[in-house]
């Protein structure tokens, strides 16, 4: 914790996963770990071979414990799952109850983790992520609960950091002068289903705060 560190992969060749210490230092992804002497020399930056079997028992460990929060679960991947919280803020703060997550599977793991909550699971991508960005403002748990905490996450989002916007779809949006998630929201449907298929489509009414993705 608190070191700059890269895992490596099959045979210690290259950098496949960075910490946030290792990404300021210039570490970059698929980066040849003999490339990298000098700057780990100098910064102190420390490499581990990939262990897969103890990076499954480890997420195996952290869905069981999120599993525990909400009966409605997906595991998206190794490392992200969505929890389906439908009537929790009547009961609880969701900011509390995020918080408590985050410190149960920080207690019982050692794994830190971010968590965004949100009314759709494109917007809870986007709160984790400021989350995320944002540790010490937010304690690594973001809340986006009134339109205008919407609007101002999605004009802050980059058009090519939304969840489910490939390269070439960046790429054509950007052509139609569209430079954020904000921006993206504010295309005609016909449009956007046309270019980018019901998929898009989707993605943009979960956006604009309307569950359209749900849990798979």
């Amino acid at each position: 914790e608190g070191v700059p560190m890269v895992v490596l992969s099959n045979n210690d060749g290259c950098a496949v996963s960075r910490s946030a210490e290792a990404k300021t230092l210039g570490v970059k992804m698929g980066a040849p770990w003999f490339q990298m002497q000098a700057l780990a020399r100098q910064h102190g930056i420390e490499a581990r071979s990939s262990n897969y079997t103890l990076y499954g028992d480890m997420s195996n460990r952290v869905m069981s414990i999120l599993s525990d929060y909400s009966p409605e679960m997906e595991i998206y991947s190794i490392d992200e799952c969505f929890l389906k919280l439908d009537g929790f803020d009547l009961h609880f703060d969701l900011h509390s109850y995020g918080l408590a997550m985050r410190q149960k599977v920080a207690k019982w793991t050692g794994i830190p983790i971010s968590i965004g909550i949100a009314p759709t699971k494109a917007l809870s991508k986007l709160a984790n992520r400021i989350a995320k960005k944002y540790p010490e403002k937010t304690q690594g748990t973001y809340v986006i609960d009134s339109e205008e905490k919407r609007i101002k996450a999605l004009k802050w989002l980059k058009i090519e950091d939304v969840w489910g916007i490939g390269r070439q779809h960046a790429k054509r949006l950007k052509a139609q002068n569209v430079a954020t998630a904000y921006d993206f929201t504010l295309l005609a449907d016909d449009w956007v289903k046309r270019h980018l298929a019901i998929n898009g489509l989707r993605l943009k009414r979960d956006l604009e705060g309307i569950p359209t993705l749900d849990l798979e």
